[in-house]
């Protein structure tokens, strides 16, 4: 059974950081690639950063380059997403998602992240 289990979200003070994980089961994790996405009320979900199945190419949305970065840890199957210097834009939950070409692709539960004063 796949699963994708994000955690580490939270209401946080603008300017403040998190650090979001997912942790992957039941499929080849290390041969996808994994981005994170975000939906905030009313808006439609949109990227966020995402990373290659071997860590060596990153890119970001304009919106959170050099605050945000993603990492991830093949051996323990899990992706990051660490947010710094976070804005009350930033409010939204936080989806991760695995993909592969020509195979299936895979989407977690989401975690709520609210920044707020």
């Amino acid at each position: 059974q796949v699963q994708l289990v994000e955690s580490g979200g939270g209401l946080v003070q603008p300017g403040g950081s998190l650090r979001l994980s997912c942790v992957a089961s039941g499929f080849s994790f290390s041969s996808y690639a994994m981005s994170w996405y975000r939906q905030a009320p009313g808006k439609e979900r949109e990227l966020v950063a995402d990373i290659t199945s071997g860590g060596g190419r990153r890119l970001y949305a304009d919106f959170v380059k050099g605050r945000f970065a993603i990492s991830r840890d093949n051996a323990k199957n899990t992706v990051y997403l660490q947010m710094n210097s976070l804005k009350s834009e930033d409010t939204a939950v936080y989806y991760c998602y695995g993909h592969r070409s020509g195979f299936s692709d895979y989407w977690g539960q989401g975690t709520q992240v609210t920044v707020s004063s």
